[in-house]
């Protein structure tokens, strides 16, 4: 008899109590306060239950999914997209920006500020189809390696962080991915990295336009910026795209500032998950000064707002899903 109710008690028993849906954080205040807030949504007999289809969680990417340094990923591929495309047509490098690029001379671009970024995006990501540029994106993610870690640049999303949208789904969460970084670029491998597919992604996106191409409607990427997802891009995103205010939001920079700010003043239950990179041996120690993933704002207003700051040399015993 005994038996049979343990077995009964087992079968309705939420995952939490089954076994640890997050095996690579330490038995931290931040876990027990994600393990917390998660179990009051989505129990019935909670006073801050949440029903499912109000359960949506929104993560930037960079940063806070995978890793960011020495710049981010999106960006070293246009480089290398870039050299690659100079072999076939020296004439394309017009600027010393785009020289510098295809060259992989990093800091002679970043000495050109935001027009020579631009230069070098454009250039890399447009006139093609969307579909030619994500397979290129599909061979670069399959055949280079990161400059410090050696590891294939999608096996370098953080294993807690995984575990942590994995958990969220097995729950009743829809989640999201909110991103500075370009939308078909992370279409390419959101799905298969972190089990989010193509359309519940939002990002940054450039021009396109409609062709018929050898007789094939085609959308081709074109030249300029359409709409930047970040700062307070983020939550007019979310609004227009989702069409509901989520009840948790997961950063690791300023410029997910406004998208957390917003999604935690909402009514009810409310969560924001910030990541705060203080690993320097196994990951890299930045916040306030930088070339990206600045953390200001986040670290001093956070905490007031009942934000989980998440210490990474603390809190995770893992990193990379790619390496211990």
């Amino acid at each position: 008899m005994r038996y049979l109710v343990l077995s009964a008690v087992l079968a309705f028993a939420p995952l939490s109590l089954l076994a640890d849906p997050l095996p690579s954080w330490t038995n931290s205040h931040a876990k027990d306060q994600i393990v917390a807030f998660v179990d009051g949504v989505t129990s019935q007999d909670s006073p801050n239950y949440v029903t499912l289809s109000d359960r949506i969680a929104v993560f930037d990417n960079d940063g806070t999914l995978w890793a960011e340094q020495p710049v981010y990923f999106q960006f070293i591929y246009a480089m290398d997209r870039l050299a690659e495309m100079a072999e076939q047509d020296p004439s394309i490098l017009s600027t010393p920006a785009l020289k510098a690029a295809a060259e992989g001379d990093l800091a002679t671009v970043l000495q050109g500020g935001h027009d020579a970024l631009i230069e070098v995006v454009n250039a890399s990501h447009s006139g093609s189809s969307v579909d030619a540029f994500q397979s290129s994106v599909s061979n670069w993610l399959a055949t280079e390696r990161h400059p410090d870690t050696g590891l294939p640049y999608d096996q370098m999303t953080y294993q807690p962080m995984v575990e942590l949208l994995r958990y969220l789904r097995d729950e009743g969460f829809t989640t999201y991915i909110v991103s500075g970084g370009g939308l078909h670029f992370m279409r390419v491998f959101a799905e298969e990295a972190y089990g989010i597919p193509p359309n519940q992604v939002l990002g940054t996106y450039g021009n396109t336009s409609y062709e018929v191409i050898d007789g094939k409607p085609t959308i081709v990427k074109a030249p300029g910026i359409a709409f930047i997802d970040d700062k307070e891009g983020k939550p007019i995103n979310i609004e227009r795209t989702i069409g509901k205010r989520p009840i948790l939001a997961g950063g690791n920079s300023d410029g997910d500032f406004a998208m957390m700010e917003w999604v935690t003043a909402g009514d009810g239950p409310r969560l924001g998950v910030l990541i705060h990179h203080t690993d320097a041996d196994r990951e890299w120690a930045y916040d306030r000064e930088g070339l990206v993933g600045k953390l200001a704002d986040g670290l001093d207003k956070g905490p007031n707002m009942g934000w989980v700051i998440v210490d990474m040399a603390q809190d995770w015993t893992r990193v990379y899903t790619g390496a211990n």
